[in-house]
């Protein structure tokens, strides 16, 4: 008896082991390499070999670009606040990876393979919240430190009660202001712990304190990731692309992209071709403009099928009329002709009945 016990909770506990690894692998998703980046990024922007940091990609949006401040506004998500970008390419650089600046070549991305709602530090000052995308090399810890908070060129400050509006733009404070708002600020050690993932994100300003000071409502988005490049926005959803990104060992061959400019070549940001939000734009009209003609013609296909079932119907009431018609005055000729024999037959029965007297 006590053997079959052992046995079956031998055989109970691997079942549930298998149960739980089953659940594991299905949460999972598939690993792809940093190619995706140099593939996907290339026709944006430049890829070079800058010193120190191997591949790191030269966006072609314009000198008066800044990341997380040019093109795109806050959300809240289930993982605090998140950057949604009006660019195409926006699902990579703004999650993944870190951002710096060159005086000559300005802003330019390093690659990293773990994704976030946005790799940005925070601040709190009175009548202000502000960010700065994190430096190469530099986690969260690190980003908290006052090590770390010790300068102010490349920070974005906006008016708290503007804060989380799509225009955010609008609202940015003089940045001849930046230094005195800088220096009487607090860092936002908000954080969001990822199970899932293994990871911690910065969440940024609480959101009852954002709803407070602003006498808004804070809706959150629902995420939603995507298995193709491309971000969108729309319906209370959040879709992202959100591949898991391999990290490639020293005796592995490293991804590179297909085309690296060398850094002599590359213009200051003012005399590069820019590849902006008008292009984005001008694309997604062309492309809602198709969709609009599509479904202008969808309905006059629409109307012109019930149009020629309504004609269609009308002919057949109308045959359907003059079958009955016909059938009428048929009937009545046959009537009519059944009378005229009776009152014949009457007729010719009277003349025999008078010549027979």
């Amino acid at each position: 008896m006590k053997t079959k016990t052992i046995i079956l909770v031998i055989l109970l506990a691997l079942i549930m082991s298998s149960c739980a690894f089953t659940r594991q692998a299905s949460i999972q998703q598939p690993y792809i390499s940093q190619q995706v980046f140099y593939d996907q990024l290339s026709p944006y922007g430049q890829w070079v070999d800058y010193q120190n940091y191997g591949y790191a990609w030269i966006p072609d949006a314009g000198p008066d670009f800044v990341p997380y401040s040019s093109g795109g506004h806050w959300i809240m998500t289930e993982y605090g606040w998140t950057w949604a970008s009006d660019y195409d390419w926006g699902w990579a650089p703004f999650h993944y990876g870190r951002w710096d600046y060159d005086n000559y070549y300005g802003w330019l991305w390093i690659p990293d393979n773990e994704w976030g709602p946005a790799w940005v530090t925070w601040r709190r000052a009175e009548g202000y919240y502000g960010w700065a995308p994190m430096g190469p090399g530099v986690n969260i810890s690190m980003s908290f430190g006052n090590a770390y908070n010790n300068y102010n060129n490349h920070w974005i400050f906006v008016n708290d009660r503007y804060f989380g509006r799509n225009d955010i733009y609008r609202y940015y404070a003089n940045q001849n202001d930046y230094d005195r708002i800088f220096r009487n600020s607090n860092v936002i050690n908000n954080t969001y712990v990822d199970n899932r993932y293994q990871t911690t994100y910065v969440s940024g300003p609480d959101r009852a304190e954002v709803q407070r000071v602003t006498g808004r409502r804070v809706n959150s988005y629902t995420f939603q990731e995507n298995n193709i490049p491309g971000q969108d926005l729309r319906n209370g959803q959040y879709r992202t692309f959100r591949p898991q990104i391999m990290k490639t060992n020293d005796n592995e061959q490293r991804p590179s992209p297909s085309r690296v400019t060398n850094l002599q070549d590359v213009k200051r940001p003012s005399e590069r071709n820019s590849y902006n939000l008008q292009n984005d734009n001008r694309r997604r009209a062309q492309q809602q403009n198709a969709v609009n003609r599509q479904n202008a013609g969808n309905q006059q296909n629409a109307v012109n099928r019930q149009n020629a079932g309504n004609q269609q119907n009308a002919v057949n009431r109308q045959n359907a009329v003059n079958r009955r018609n016909n059938a009428d005055r048929q009937d009545a000729v046959d009537q009519q002709n059944v009378r005229n024999n009776e009152r014949a037959v009457q007729r010719q029965n009277a003349k025999k009945t008078r010549k027979s007297e």
